[in-house]
């Protein structure tokens, strides 16, 4: 038996034995050691029962080329061959079975149905989010005359990135040239990838409003508003969205740029700055995209100078979590970010509070940015109300329109109201040179929220009278108690003219509301605009008062006894501008005058009697104006209807024909951002009298702050960006969630109802998947991967058969993938079901509830769906992966064909060259390369990643050569075509589909290291030269590449294995989201064990790691030679 195997293992490639000469003492004792050594490593192949129980499984039919128990292949006819036989037809039905049945390409029904279904539901949904509930476009482009100034002398004094990074000031051509500083130093962040001139649109707009309105402005002046230094810092386009230590050198640096800029003040050769105002004490900061991360990470920096900061304005910054998860520095930074801050704002008093005096606003573009999730936007989890809020560019007055990622740099509606709220932020005699936090908020709040909410602060209790208005008491131009004031055609008379409303008095028995509607702009002062709404009170004049002390007199008593004198207030500055609803309207942002609209409680108004507007204009029609006092609870109706059964059937409403002129409409159920809805109206018939607007829509939610407006509403896409998943919990809960509201502005003089329905948007929903759940192809592909793996190493050590991976994924499809995906799912509800569980309120300020008692993790698991009612996207996302994963495996094995052919070419040598080598490996046609070689390349690649490169670069590489090893081996096979050919080149197959699932996770951070080496920045990624997280890698690719087949395990190992790739699935489907950057290690795990698999049957000294990595260490299942 020993002589049969010895001689066995001579064989050469065509099948000969070898020549047998006397063999010399050295010789006869080699041969003597590597049989006994065979024998005693392969006797459990040898056994006769264990052979007998591997042939029944792969016994093939000659018309089917399927598994068969026929007789003919009986384990009783195999009992009378001898041993050596037995090995030879077990191999040789193995390779039968494997060139008959699975060849790589070949592919069940089952598996081709699948990935068709998949594919067309893939194209289903990518089409759903390129062309169903898209946004309209609505922004002009910015167009400046720019120059920068560079700060050379910014240098490795100030700042150890100086040779990286660079400091510039901005200047327009034509208004201020001047180099020397002289205002208040804003600075702008640019974000992933981008550029300092991003800039110019944002600050040529706070130039020019300088010199064009606040300059001439002396009530401005005087409140404090100056010019502004606009600062901007060139990153070089860094890649901050991959890598954590980019952003907190960007943090970094960014801290000695603001002491540099500080600096500037207090050197007179630099400044033009008035000597008597104090110098500045803070910056103002405006980030885009990850640059508004970087500014909220400055702050917890150890080089950040207290104060220096207390205004951070940032657009599309993705705040409450990373974009990707890819770099475990990243994930970190933002998790060490973001508790800062909520540790922060946790805090009882404001003195234990170092981020009291800091506002932050985040801008979102919505639905048309692409790039960032606007989810992500968020601060809900991290700044309470009283210290920044959310909101989206479509709510911004004016501007009602999304903008994408860039746009928002440029977007001209956009980077106006931005640069005017920080002029009436500013307060150039205060060191902060801004208004306190409490005023600046006010601030912000009226340039970029619509003044619709229901926190909205009005002015007018804060105001002064500026009007008189004298009536007489039987006049008829106060109108009856109750009655609707309809103006049409305003401007008739020669002379203003007031119409009066009188205020219902406190403690009407039904809530009233005060709204006014007209398509004229509300101005302030007598000799300006056309109407005026006026807040009066009835106050006798003082003696000694006389009424040209007041901006505008009106004397409706043609100076009659008996009149009463109303001392009024101009509610001009409570005006909410709404977008134009006509015939001819089709967008919000159409260039057209928009209307005037106030709406106040009955409580807002106690200490005035009446509400008068009066007629200015000058005769042009058609204008008109409605004013009336409505019943709250007529014009707010809550639908109570729950989210499944909305889904299932819709809701249908009417408005009645006597309606208020605005009707809210609550639907508490109402706020997933994976849903969408489409919402039809029908005509609004005015009959006899003429149409004074078509219906408008707006549609809200009150946390983050997002309105999307329709007008001339017919059919409206219904869609916000509500409860998301993975979004972390709110900070504190103050309002409850009233979910989606839906507001409709109608002309109450037609008369005639409107019906009005809700119906879920299946397609436009299945678009809402697309960015909010882009990352799971980093993660589920490696759970479908895995168990493929599991299944081909559990056929491998039960019958010595390595199954190709298109079949094991068959296998897989009927068994362990349905039940995995089921318990995934159990999982899913299980976790949607507790996050949307009434945790405790934390709305009490007094409370100090601490960040403990909110589990801001508790959303990261599986999907993170926050909602029972998705429980299907688990199936969903793994029928996607799989068919994600036969298409990877299909195009492997393209790339792998098409670089076979020219391998061969150049492969071609002597039939007595292959002879001479032939035993430098287990697989002929695998050209053994020295072990020392290996051993070398394998220890400099290492010692690299230890100094210089990170270990994603040595894990391309890898890749690379996993993939000239499968290719070497797909041709071996073809030429040779044996069992033991065609299982080590579907082990290495499946080995490279692994590693090209793993590959996306480690191409982000290598393309941050590639960009460094182009701006000659060679400092080493401290957190990426780990050897152990590449060694295992390269070891098992080093070992693959001299032909060598894992060995069959025993059963403990097995089980082991099996263990291994299934925690590998289960990880990947639970955390492989959130922590991707995980899987890349997990992976390595698996590597180092697949290593340890080739070495189980080895011993361990030097000699055993030479004869593995030669190829000379032949299991008994691939020992075999042709």
């Amino acid at each position: 038996m020993r002589r049969k195997l010895s001689s066995s293992a001579d064989e050469d490639t065509d099948g000969n034995t070898a020549n047998h000469s006397q063999p010399s003492h050295d010789e006869r004792k080699k041969t003597f050691s590597t049989a006994k050594y065979d024998l005693t490593r392969h006797s459990d192949t040898l056994d006769r029962r264990k052979v007998e129980k591997a042939l029944a499984p792969i016994q093939l039919t000659p018309d089917t080329c399927r598994p068969s128990t026929k007789s003919s292949h009986s384990p009783k006819k195999s009992e009378s061959l001898p041993a050596g036989q037995i090995e030879d037809k077990m191999l040789d039905a193995r390779a039968r079975r494997t060139l008959c049945l699975r060849s790589p390409w070949s592919c069940s029904f089952l598996i081709v149905a699948a990935t068709l279904s998949a594919l067309i539901l893939m194209l289903y949904i990518l089409h759903s989010f390129t062309a169903s509930q898209l946004d309209s476009k609505g922004c002009d482009m910015y167009y400046t005359r720019s120059m920068f100034y560079h700060f050379a002398d910014f240098d490795t004094e100030h700042t150890r990135f100086a040779s990286k990074y660079s400091l510039h000031l901005y200047r327009e051509i034509g208004f201020d040239e001047d180099p020397k500083v002289k205002g208040v130093p804003v600075l702008f962040i640019p974000g992933n990838a981008g550029s300092y001139r991003q800039a110019r649109s944002l600050a040529s707009e706070t130039v020019q409003h300088y010199y064009n309105h606040v300059q001439q402005n002396k009530e401005a002046i005087s409140a404090g508003a100056t010019s502004i230094d606009f600062f901007s810092v060139d990153f070089n386009e860094d890649f901050t969205a991959f890598h954590g230590q980019t952003l907190l050198d960007q943090a970094e640096y960014l801290n000695d740029a603001v002491s540099y800029i500080l600096s500037l003040y207090h050197d007179p050769r630099r400044s033009q700055r008035d000597t008597a105002l104090p110098d500045p004490s803070s910056v103002i900061l405006i980030g885009h995209s990850m640059g508004g991360v970087a500014a909220r990470a400055m702050l917890t920096m150890p080089n950040y100078q207290s104060n220096s900061v207390n205004t951070i304005i940032t657009i599309s910054a993705p705040h409450a979590r990373s974009p990707v998860s890819v770099d475990s520095d990243l994930v970190r930074t933002y998790q060490r970010i973001n508790d800062f801050w909520r540790e922060a704002y946790s805090q009882k008093w404001a003195s234990d509070n170092h981020l009291w005096h800091v506002t932050l606003i985040s801008i979102a573009g919505g639905s048309l940015d692409t790039t960032v999730p606007s989810d992500y936007a968020s601060l809900a989890s991290l700044v309470p109300s009283t210290h920044g809020f959310t909101v989206f560019t479509s709510s911004i007055p004016g501007m009602w329109s999304g903008a994408d990622h860039i746009q928002t740099t440029w977007c001209v509606q956009l980077v106006r109201p931005i640069a005017r709220s920080i002029f009436e932020a500013l307060d150039v005699h205060r060191p902060s040179q801004t208004k306190t936090r409490a005023e600046r908020m006010r601030v912000f709040k009226r340039w970029y929220l619509t003044g619709i909410e229901d926190t909205a602060e009005k002015s007018l209790p804060h105001i002064e009278p500026t009007a008189l208005l004298t009536l007489e008491d039987q006049s008829n131009a106060i109108n009856p108690a109750g009655k609707r004031l309809v103006l049409r055609n305003l401007g008739k008379h020669d002379k203003p003219n007031a119409h009066v409303l009188p205020i219902p008095p406190q403690g009407t028995p039904s809530q009233k509301k005060f709204t006014f509607l007209s398509n004229l702009p509300l101005e302030e002062g007598a000799d300006s605009g056309h109407l005026e709404v006026l807040f009066c009170s009835v106050l006798p004049l003082q003696p000694g008062h006389s009424a040209t002390l007041f901006s505008m007199n009106i004397d409706l008593s043609d100076g009659r006894a008996g009149s009463t004198r109303l001392l009024c207030k101009n509610a001009a500055s409570d005006r909410i501008v709404l977008p134009a609803s006509y015939r001819t309207s089709i967008h919000p942002f159409d260039k057209t005058t928009p209307f005037s609209y106030l709406q106040y409680e009955l409580e807002d108004l106690g200490e005035h009697q009446f509400v008068a507007v009066v007629d200015k204009a000058s005769g042009n029609p058609p204008t008109w104006a409605i004013a009336e006092f409505s019943d709250a609870r007529e014009s707010s109706i809550s639908i109570n209807t729950s989210q499944r059964r909305l889904v299932a059937f819709g809701s249908r409403f009417k408005l009645p024909a006597e309606r208020p002129l605005m009707t809210k409409f609550e639907i508490p159920a109402l706020h997933s951002s994976l849903l969408a809805f489409k919402l039809r109206m029908g005509n609004q018939v005015c009959g006899d009298n003429a149409e004074l607007f078509t219906p408008l829509l707006r549609q809200y939610l009150s946390e983050p702050h997002e309105s999307r407006y329709a007008v001339n509403v017919k059919e409206a896409n219904i869609s916000l960006h509500g409860i998301a998943p993975f979004m972390p919990p709110p900070l504190r809960s103050e309002a409850p969630n009233n979910g989606l509201s839906l507001q409709f502005w109608t002309d109450p003089t037609c008369g005639s109802s409107i019906d009005v329905s809700l119906v879920v948007d299946i397609t436009g929903s299945m678009g809402k998947l697309v960015m909010r759940y882009r990352t799971v192809f980093a993660a589920f592909p490696l759970l479908i991967v895995a168990l493929v793996l599991r299944k081909q190493f559990k056929l491998y050590d039960e019958s010595g058969v390595f199954v190709t991976f298109m079949e094991s994924m068959d296998f897989c499809f009927r068994t362990s993938m349905p039940l995995l995906f089921l318990a995934l799912t159990v999982l899913s509800i299980s976790l949607a079901a507790s996050s949307t569980a009434t945790f405790t309120n934390l709305s009490d300020w007094g409370t100090n509830a601490t960040e403990s008692a909110i589990d801001y993790t508790k959303n990261d698991l599986l999907l993170g769906s926050q909602d029972p009612v998705f429980w299907f996207l688990v199936p969903l996302f793994g029928l996607l992966s799989a068919s994600f994963c036969v298409m990877v495996n299909y195009v492997a094995l393209g790339v792998v064909f098409l670089l076979q052919v020219p391998n061969r070419l150049l492969a071609v040598q002597s039939r007595g060259w292959r002879h001479d080598h032939i035993k430098r490996s287990s697989m002929p046609g695998f050209a053994a390369t020295s072990p020392k070689r290996r051993i070398f390349t394998a220890s400099v690649l290492l010692l690299l990643v230890l100094t210089i490169i990170p270990y994603q670069f040595a894990y391309l590489v890898a890749c690379i050569v996993q993939m000239a090893t499968c290719v070497r081996a797909f041709r071996h096979a073809q030429e040779n075509r044996s069992a033991s050919n065609h299982n080590f080149y579907n082990y290495a197959h499946s080995i490279l589909i692994l590693m090209l699932c793993v590959l996306p996770i480690n191409i982000p951070v290598l393309v941050v290291w590639i960009h460094n080496l182009a701006v000659h920045w060679l400092t080493p990624f401290s957190s990426h030269h780990n050897v152990l997280s590449i060694m295992p890698f390269i070891l098992l690719v080093e070992t693959l590449t001299s032909g060598q087949m894992i060995p069959r395990a025993s059963v403990r190992l097995t089980y082991i294995t099996n263990i291994i790739f299934f925690s590998l699935a289960v990880y990947a489907a639970v955390y492989g989201i959130t922590f991707a950057y995980l899987l890349h290690h997990i992976v390595n795990g698996v590597a180092a064990w697949l290593v340890a698999l080739h070495f189980s049957n080895s011993s361990l000294s030097l000699s055993g790691l030479t004869r593995i990595l030669d190829g000379d260490d032949n299991d008994g299942d691939v020992k075999k030679r042709p």
